[in-house]
């Protein structure tokens, strides 16, 4: 099994947290930095680990910050697999929209550069996001999906759907419809770790090893059988991210 998106820089230990997944048999992580400071943290974690990936980007909250991008850039050009996770949230509001936009943008056309796969935060902010992304040509995973608006689009362009745990939350039914017209090749799952625990071990501090509720939460939505999930989700993101 995989966990396609963990923030482990944000952890108290988190050797100890991929100990645990590989116990719980999530053997392969994708870990997530957030702004200059977070990716060499996480690269730092993966270098110490097999088997954890690294994405990387400015996350819309942090995109009113002096030069953003500036480092970071270089960072990206060394061997992350994804730009991410990017993308607007103007729910929150913690910066002006047109500095998020302005950094999306400029993300997006990185990502292009690369060759690489966007990892995408929406929040209240589907039209502009789905229009933001429509010039983009590469692959694109709508993390936490946690927005039924833009399920049309994604099942139109193709883009991957990513569950994290809120879809096993028993007022989630939205999310749970939409993840069962998600095609088989284009679903995944993640933590989203420390947030979002699923439902089995909600108020707990999240961590990859319990992305196996949120399977177990999505087959039964889907009607499918666990192991064959898991299996399906580990290779569409080795398609996606390029795992080996």
């Amino acid at each position: 099994m995989i966990d396609t998106h963990a923030h482990l820089d944000a952890l108290d230990d988190p050797a100890g947290a991929v100990a645990r997944a590989r116990a719980a048999g999530v053997d392969r992580i994708v870990a997530i930095g957030s702004g200059l400071e977070s990716t060499r943290a996480t690269l730092a974690i993966a270098a110490a680990e097999e088997n954890v990936a690294v994405a990387a980007g400015v996350h819309p909250h942090q995109a009113a910050d002096d030069d953003p991008l500036g480092e970071l850039a270089a960072l990206l050009d060394g061997g992350v697999v994804a730009i991410g996770e990017i993308g607007l949230d103007f729910f929150r509001d913690y910066a002006p929209h047109d500095d998020q936009r302005r950094v999306f943008t400029e993300q997006l056309r990185l990502a292009d550069e690369l060759g690489k796969p966007v990892i995408v935060h929406s929040r209240a902010a589907e039209e502009e996001t789905a229009a933001l992304l429509r010039e983009f040509s590469g692959p694109v995973v709508l993390h936490c999906f946690s927005s039924p608006a833009l399920l049309p689009v994604a099942l139109d362009r193709g883009y991957y759907v990513s569950f994290a745990g809120n879809v096993t939350y028993p007022k989630a039914a939205e999310l749970r419809e939409a993840a069962a017209q998600v095609p088989a090749d284009r679903i995944l799952a993640e933590t989203d770790c420390p947030y979002l625990a699923p439902q089995p071990v909600r108020g707990k501090t999240n961590e990859p090893a319990y992305v196996v509720h949120t399977i177990a939460s999505l087959a039964e939505t889907r009607g499918e059988d666990h192991d064959e999930l898991a299996h399906r989700i580990d290779a569409n993101a080795a398609a996606v991210f390029g795992l080996s």
